[in-house]
C-alpha cells in the first residue's frame, strides 16, 4: 500500500543557459522567461539567475541545459542539471 499524503510529485523543468562555470561542481544558469504587466497587458522579458549542481563539471559557458529542483546542497544552490 502506497503512502502518497496527498502530494503530487510534478518536476518543474526550467530551460536555460549556462552563464558561468568558474565554480566547483556548480554552474550559473540564466533563465529567460515571458511575463505581461499587470495593468499595462505588454509582455516583457525577464531574466533570472539560478545556482545548479552539476556533479560532473562537464558543462560549459553557453550550453543550453535543463535544470530541475531538489533538496538544498548549499546555501544557494536549489536545483541539479538533468
Amino acid at each position: 500500500m502506497e503512502n502518497n499524503s496527498g502530494k503530487n510529485n510534478i518536476v518543474i523543468k526550467k530551460r536555460g543557459i549556462v552563464v558561468s562555470d568558474k565554480m566547483a561542481k556548480t554552474v550559473v544558469v540564466a533563465v529567460d522567461s515571458l511575463k505581461t504587466h499587470s495593468k499595462y497587458k505588454k509582455k516583457y522579458r525577464s531574466t533570472k539567475k539560478y545556482k545548479a549542481h552539476d556533479a560532473e563539471g562537464k558543462h560549459r559557458i553557453g550550453d543550453v541545459v535543463e535544470i530541475v529542483p531538489c533538496r538544498p546542497v548549499s546555501k544557494d544552490k536549489r536545483y541539479k542539471v538533468v
